[in-house]
């Protein structure tokens, strides 16, 4: 069964947030907005909710300490003990103030790295993969908003064209999707 799918395309962002919120205020529910970069403030007017990316980040930087920690104890402590500058080198707890930069470091490699590939799977945008963007030119100078039809039962696709146009779009497009 195909799904009627309404894009309304502008050239300012700011246009594009005051004319979402003319639709939400009006009930029609915005599916997705797609720009050429993060708009600050639509995800509250689209209801956008927050992410879990900062919780994600703490549990990968937790995960770079504890292989740091277990790296170095075993490399320097364990494995191949060195005497360096007449250092101690019996405990980790002993070389824990020299280890601290390098702990650090690999906290925020491992944040960093984890956080980016997290955000590339989770909104499926891998090398390879195909772009679900409606338009090519929403990666370049155009914003469009998405306004799927069987997400708006409560909002007739008339009265949607009417509030469109009150908005100040650049161009419309209307697409069946299977």
């Amino acid at each position: 069964m195909a799904e009627k799918v309404i894009y309304a395309m502008y050239d300012d962002d700011d246009v594009l947030k005051d004319g979402a919120k003319k639709l939400v205020s009006n009930g029609v529910k915005i599916s997705e907005v797609f720009s050429p970069f993060p708009i600050h403030g639509i995800d509250p007017i689209i209801g956008v909710k927050n992410t879990r990316l900062g919780i994600m980040a703490f549990l990968y930087g937790l995960t770079g300490l504890t292989l740091a920690t277990y790296g170095m104890r075993f490399f320097m402590v364990v494995d191949w003990p060195m005497n360096i500058g007449g250092k101690p080198n019996f405990t980790y707890l002993d070389n824990m103030l020299a280890f601290i930069p390098v702990t650090f470091e690999f906290t925020v490699l491992c944040a960093a790295h984890g956080m980016a590939i997290t955000y590339l799977l989770r909104n499926k945008t891998l090398p390879g993969i195909p772009a679900q963007n409606p338009d090519p030119r929403t990666t370049d100078d155009r914003f469009v908003i998405e306004i799927r039809m069987s997400e708006n039962h409560k909002v007739s696709e008339e009265a949607i064209d009417k509030l469109l146009t009150e908005t100040g779009y650049v161009e419309i497009d209307k697409k069946e999707i299977k």
